[in-house]
């Protein structure tokens, strides 16, 4: 039940202050109120001056990092983020887990939790995560904090940590289309925002109550400012200016063509897509015989599917490879987890697709008889899409994510 703010902030302020301290994330906003900072972290580091409390923060676009002695000087940092008008702390020490968030009305909502953690000492500056977004970030509470979400976050994290460059620096355009209930969406988000850059992002899903929904959670965690919602079909919806970056996870059937096919008109420096569902191509190869000798592939309507699937990823990445994007196709999450568990990640670069690259995809398209929606989509001959975008393509330099106008 709902306790007094003032007196649920003095226990996070002890529980902060306590030398059993593990680790503390402050973020979200309350309401009608914005803190100075979007995120604020907390734990102990040794240092050769001795014990410190370490202080990160982060104003949306870039992070900024102290260490703070124990005493007078911690005591004040510590009184100034509790006087921030943060919605959310999570803090965790040796003996319990705190929990708090600030309602509508003002009032806390507390969570506590016995824990038995080992007593350890505090860590260094190099003490590697587990995770790229820690599982104990307030965003859980807002998206859901399951394990199994957990897993797929940091895989789809560390999926987009390898798609783009280390030295990327400027403002980034993201879009997710299809984005659903956009928790991909919003960890997307805060691990970006958490390296420093300047992101803004649209979320884009054909349910208006999604919208509205997405579009709440936003504002409770404080970042409507940057992350915002449109109600509108992938191929349709208006997204200005477009994007640097493209996602496009679970979109089902063929709504994946039309996220990779928006993609290339945009012509979009990175694009991450996870299909799901591939009705279109399998109706194709249930309509006629297979070439000889492959019968014993599409005989079998299990092994027809899979093979459906299979042949559908990889003329998408041949498609974009024609359409000047570097294109593979790699395991999104452990397949025990998930069985649509692979990602289309592709880079656009300055590289024109080679007389061998056009061959092998017409060879294998004519071979099975099959039209992808990709192509249709994209228009043209194979690889001189009708929009120009592989052209000439545009160079692709070092780290910044400068953009094109919307298509």
């Amino acid at each position: 039940m709902p306790e007094p703010l003032d007196a649920a902030l003095a226990e996070v302020r002890a529980l902060l202050l306590d030398p059993g301290l593990t680790r503390a994330v402050a973020a979200g906003r309350r309401r009608g109120q914005r803190p100075s900072v979007v995120r604020a972290e907390l734990r102990p580091v040794t240092l050769k001056a001795g014990p410190r409390l370490q202080i990160a923060t982060s104003d949306g676009s870039r992070p900024y990092t102290r260490n703070v002695a124990p005493g007078t000087e911690a005591d004040a940092a510590v009184d100034a983020l509790l006087a921030e008008p943060f919605g959310n702390w999570h803090v965790e020490t040796v003996r319990t887990t705190l929990q708090l968030r600030v309602t509508k009305s003002g009032e806390a909502q507390v969570h506590r939790a016995a824990t038995d953690r080992p007593t350890a000492e505090p860590a260094g500056h190099d003490r590697a995560k587990d995770y790229l977004l820690d599982p104990g970030d307030p965003i859980f509470a807002e998206i859901g904090g399951s394990a199994a979400k957990r897993r797929q976050v940091d895989a789809f994290l560390r999926a987009l940590a390898a798609t783009l460059p280390d030295d990327l620096t400027g403002p980034l355009r993201v879009v997710d289309l299809g984005c659903g209930n956009a928790y991909l969406t919003f960890a997307a988000y805060r691990w970006l925002a958490q390296r420093g850059l300047d992101v803004h992002l649209v979320g884009v899903d054909v349910r208006e109550d999604q919208r509205q929904r997405n579009t709440e959670l936003a504002q409770r965690l404080g970042w409507a400012d940057r992350v915002r919602f449109v109600a509108g079909s992938i191929a349709d919806a208006i997204v200005e200016p477009a994007p640097d970056l493209v996602l496009a996870l679970h979109a089902c059937d063929t709504a994946t063509d039309e996220a990779l096919a928006r993609a290339v008109r945009w012509r979009a420096r990175w694009v991450l897509a996870a299909p799901c569902c591939h009705h279109d191509v399998a109706a194709q190869l249930r309509s006629r015989p297979a070439p000889p000798p492959y019968d014993l592939l599409t005989r079998q309507g299990i092994l027809r599917e899979r093979f459906a699937d299979v042949l559908t990823d990889a003329l998408r990445a041949g498609l974009l490879r024609l359409h000047g994007y570097r294109a593979e196709v790699v395991e999104f999450v452990d397949s025990r987890h998930t069985p649509r568990n692979l990602l289309i990640r592709a880079r656009r670069t300055a590289t024109a697709p080679t007389g061998a690259q056009r061959a092998e995809y017409r060879a294998l398209v004519d071979q099975w008889g099959v039209t992808p929606r990709l192509a249709t989509l994209l228009g043209g001959p194979v690889g001189d899409a009708t929009d120009g975008s592989t052209a000439a393509p545009g160079p692709v330099t070092g780290g910044t994510a400068a953009g094109a106008t919307a298509g």
